[in-house]
């Protein structure tokens, strides 16, 4: 393997240009990658072809078509509704008890979809218009239900995760990182409803209702069904009683059952309307997945892992300095790209310079993902800002004031997340160790 900046110009510059006049992220990546390899040796163009297919031939992969599967299966037949009674049994009647339940409900949602998006466009339908009506400010809201969503993206189980676990070599346990962002989930948990609280005490916002013990248990057991998905899955992962892949098909054989069977709010006919949208998701995720492939092939050929991590180092060797000039790097490349390329495309390249000042990769995933959760809600790219604003009735500008402390707490976690190893690492070490 040898480098070459014109090939390497060719590759990047061509990717952005690609961006830049709306050419989808799979087509940018595919058509860059293929012009790269044609200057640089064109006997390469058949390599990069293999590695289109190649990208897809691993088996932990086909947990990411269940997992959504079952999240959609999930979302649609009514666990929306009973975890948003669930987390206002808990905590709803304190002050601002509405937009403490916004985000107790996303822990809990996030454990059924694994889903960012779905997290907003389920809850959000629900939970916004709700809390205009008791009285909130609309931005506030929208801003409230965005930021919790981002709970649910370090929550298992985690396509986004298993996307990770690909793109970081194979070497990575789907089961550690599923554990690992468990605790960075409730300390970020806490810390947005910490601020929730401070805010809707300085507004005066209303306090929710007092169940009874009867009507507390009631509610509890009505979604005891739903949350059992994450005991099934993170408990037969870390037991060995099966694998990653196995839980996905088991969870969807169980979130089958649990929706036209149990909760029976949607007739079994829809079946057919969640199929639909899971593979168009599905559909979308596999092409990235294998256009990124291609893409980080000719990457790896070029030796820009390599040289990235030389300059890196070049610049300082301090750790602390390269781990904030890692998610300084990750945070404004979020900006301009969804999710899944920017795993796939950065995890090759920032992977290597974590590891050369001891982060190990588990703990890189999680940094990652809670950067590029940030991401989501930031604008320009910011899809699930725009869903949130699209729910809410609002302009994305007029909800950027009511985020930024939700901001603040957010780069505080990711920070305690980067720099105190034990957070994510506590976890697996106990129970798989």
């Amino acid at each position: 393997m040898t480098t070459d900046p014109m090939a390497i110009f060719i590759l990047i510059g061509g990717f952005v240009f690609l961006m830049a006049i709306k050419v989808p992220v799979a087509f940018a990546l595919a058509l860059s990658a293929f012009a790269s390899a044609w200057y640089f040796n064109p006997m390469f163009l058949r390599i990069v072809a293999q590695q289109l297919i190649d990208g897809l031939r691993s088996f932990s992969l086909l947990a990411i078509p269940f997992f959504i599967i079952a999240g959609n299966l999930m979302g649609e037949g009514g666990i929306a509704r009973r975890l948003i009674d669930l987390a206002d049994v808990c905590i709803g009647r304190v002050r601002g008890g509405l937009a403490m339940v916004n985000v107790m409900s996303s822990k809990f949602f996030g454990t059924v979809s694994g889903s960012v998006a779905a997290d907003t466009s389920s809850l959000g339908t629900v939970l916004i218009p709700m809390m205009v009506k008791q009285g909130y400010d609309k931005n506030f809201a929208v801003a409230n239900t965005v930021t919790s969503s981002i709970v649910g993206l370090l929550i298992p189980p985690s396509h986004n995760m298993i996307i990770f676990a690909m793109a970081a070599g194979g070497g990575v346990s789907i089961g550690a990182l599923f554990l690992a962002g468990i605790v960075p989930a409730l300390t970020l948990g806490i810390g947005l409803m910490i601020v929730t609280y401070i805010i809707a005490i300085k507004r005066n916002y209303p306090k929710g209702r007092a169940y009874s013990f009867r009507e507390g248990a009631k509610i509890a057991l009505d979604s005891f069904l739903g949350l059992m998905t994450i005991v099934i899955i993170v408990g037969g992962i870390t037991s060995g009683f099966f694998t990653a892949t196995e839980s996905s098909v088991i969870a969807v054989v169980y979130a089958f059952i649990i929706t036209f069977f149990v909760y029976r709010e949607i007739p079994l006919s829809h079946f057919k309307v969640v199929m639909k949208k899971s593979v168009r998701t599905v559909a979308m995720v596999m092409a990235i997945i294998s256009a990124s492939s291609a893409f980080g092939f000719m990457m790896t050929v070029l030796r820009v892992p390599d040289m990235v991590t030389s300059t890196m180092l070049q610049i300082s060797d301090n750790p602390i300095v390269i781990l904030l000039l890692i998610n300084i790097i990750l945070l404004v490349l979020g900006l301009v790209m969804d999710m899944a390329p920017m795993i796939l495309i950065t995890t090759p390249i920032l992977l290597p310079v974590a590891q050369s000042v001891g982060m190990g990769p588990v703990q890189f995933g999680i940094v990652l993902l809670l950067n590029l959760g940030i991401s989501l809600i930031t604008p320009p790219v910011g899809t699930v800002l725009f869903i949130g604003c699209s729910i809410g009735k609002t302009k994305i500008e007029s909800v950027i004031k009511p985020l930024l402390p939700y901001y603040a707490v957010m780069i505080i976690v990711l920070l305690m997340i980067t720099f105190i190893p034990a957070l994510s690492m506590w976890l697996p070490g106990v129970l798989l160790d």
